[in-house]
């Protein structure tokens, strides 16, 4: 994410060597006009962006670090509109989120992975299809729902979303739920029906926010659409969807600077975990090279239960890291969301990010063979390997069943194995204390001045 803007402020930064020179900063200024216009971020906000780091790295002196501290600060400015940020509870619930958008923005997915995002945070979601509009609208909620384990309300011969969205909210409030997210009609273009319906929405369901889902890969014209709901119906923030296509990322710096709605979340691949929280002060560390170690930990938090994680270090650090340990394991990374924007909030990982774009952890080749031997054994072998290490008739039933060579089950094995070997040996004092020492030196690295 944000890959191709983070490359030009990079090659920006190493335009000025020395200090004092004028001439290296303006073609910093230029590398750096260049590229933003080129990843679309809109000419007003670059305009407005070059001329405040012009004046404050000169007002400081020219050099690497003035202009670095310019771009850094000015970057959040321009990020930074006042507004919520990520989501925010209604002090007496439910929470009601009213989603609106164009259809084709991804706007009933992306109901769908906020439901499951907060479904982590172990809130009680009510998705409502009212888009009674677009053909399969509520089928595809209903799939979603059933998918992510979220009830949705939905009235199957029902043609008034009006109705729908109040009887939505009377059964949510009599079921305690925590929060409400109304999946509200969308059309190819804005008409006069549609604000029209969604004004009626608003009345009766009274929202807490209303989000507008805005597909990044239309560029501007998600930022003319979004000002023009802003406008006729008062939105309290963006969610921009399909930041994992060919997306320059330019939308995204803009966007909430020039309709003055902040942007909330960003939907980074097709699978439900895929969405994450916009928050300006993270977001520019990244763009600056030094990751966001604060929201990998939120996501990791939300999704790895501690006291299995401190039962999994245990057995780690004796050695008893089995097969069924990994296969959860695996399960949890998966509801972490797309891997390759988790490695790119890691400080100086953002090369390794961009090799892994095309990278599928659940469905690539090495993955699918472990699932397929690991299914393939017995609960007794999964929770002891060694059964099956040292034991010849059980790894030629296993491979049978896995559709694998003995080969290919040996070199599973002797992965795995060396794999807990090193992990064993890491978790020892000394090994968590280079770790500790790596993390804290990942979490202040900065772009090289």
């Amino acid at each position: 994410m944000f890959e191709t803007i983070s490359n030009s402020l990079s090659n920006a930064i190493k335009k000025i060597r020395f200090k004092d020179d004028e001439k290296a900063l303006n073609k910093a200024l230029t590398e750096l006009k260049k590229s933003l216009l080129k990843a679309d971020v809109h000419h007003k906000v670059v305009k407005e962006l070059l001329k405040k780091v012009e004046l404050d790295t000169k007002k400081n002196g020219i050099g690497r670090n003035s202009f670095l501290k310019a771009l850094e600060n000015n970057l959040k400015d321009i990020l930074e509109v006042k507004g919520k940020q990520g989501f925010v509870f209604a002090s007496k619930p439910p929470t009601v989120v009213l989603m609106t958008g164009l259809q084709g923005s991804g706007k009933t997915t992306t109901t769908g992975k906020l439901a499951y995002y907060l479904k982590l945070r172990k809130k009680r979601v009510l998705m409502v299809a009212a888009d009674l509009q677009r053909l399969a609208a509520v089928e595809q909620l209903k799939q979603i729902g059933e998918q992510i384990g979220v009830e949705v309300f939905a009235k199957e011969d029902e043609k008034d979303p009006i109705k729908v969205a109040k009887e939505a909210l009377n059964y949510a409030r009599k079921n305690l739920f925590d929060v409400v997210l109304i999946d509200s009609a969308g059309r190819l273009a804005i008409d006069e029906a549609l604000m029209d319906e969604l004004k009626r929405v608003k009345e009766v369901s009274n929202p807490d926010d209303i989000f507008y889902v805005a597909d990044s890969l239309t560029g501007q014209d998600a930022v003319r659409s979004a000002a023009k709901f802003n406008e006729d119906i008062g939105i309290t923030g963006v969610i921009l969807t399909k930041f994992d296509g060919d997306s320059k990322g330019g939308v995204a710096i803009g966007i909430a600077h020039q309709i003055g709605v902040p942007l909330r979340f960003i939907g980074t691949g097709e699978k439900m975990p895929d969405l994450e929280v916009f928050i300006p002060d993270r977001i520019v560390n990244r763009l600056m090279g030094a990751g966001d170690i604060e929201s990998l930990a939120e996501k990791t938090a939300a999704v790895i239960d501690e006291k299995k994680a401190k039962e999994i270090s245990k057995k780690i650090k004796k050695g008893k890291f089995n097969f069924e340990d990994f296969i959860n394991q695996l399960e949890s990374v998966k509801k972490m969301g797309n891997l390759k924007s988790l490695i790119s909030m890691i400080p100086g990982m953002g090369n390794v990010a961009n090799a892994l774009k095309n990278v599928d952890l659940e469905n690539s080749k090495e993955i699918k063979h472990i699932k397929a031997m690991i299914f393939s054994m017995t609960p007794k072998e999964r929770q002891n390997p060694d059964l099956i290490l040292k034991n010849n008739s059980r790894k030629r039933r296993v491979a049978k069943g896995a559709g694998l060579s003995i080969q290919e089950v040996n070199k599973i094995l002797k992965q795995f194995n060396n794999a807990a070997k090193f992990a064993k040996k890491f978790s020892g004092k000394s090994g968590m204390k280079d770790l500790q020492n790596l993390m804290s030196h990942m979490k202040n690295a900065k772009i090289p001045r």
